[in-house]
């Protein structure tokens, strides 16, 4: 293997960990869906029929977001292999790593 090459595979698995160290939601949105929890949470107390109702307004716009990255993330990795003839064996096997990352932060979920 040349250097080239073995640099092109050094910097694709580097790429590799960090698209599975990714996190699900960005960091300010996940602080801002906790802090709507949390006042949720608080207006149990004096209306828990609306806070109940509010909670799950809330956990089913975080599953649909999530739906909706994951389905993104999907089809992004299709599109890096699928091009019929014209993809090359290292290029399915970058592919098969992305995949496998990408279905270890599914299962993780």
């Amino acid at each position: 293997m040349n250097q080239a090459t073995e640099e092109h595979v050094i910097q694709t698995n580097q790429q590799i960990k960090e698209d599975a160290a990714g996190q699900l939601l960005p960091p300010e949105f996940s602080q801002y869906l906790r802090g709507h929890w949390d006042r949720i949470q608080t207006s149990f107390v004096d209306d828990p029929h609306t806070a109940v109702q509010q909670a799950d307004e809330l956990v089913n716009s975080v599953v649909k977001r999530l739906t909706e990255g994951f389905a993104e993330a999907r089809a992004g990795l299709e599109r890096q292999w699928d091009r019929g003839n014209e993809v090359s064996t290292e290029d399915l096997r970058i592919a098969l790593q992305k995949y496998r990352s990408f279905f270890q932060r599914l299962l993780a979920v």
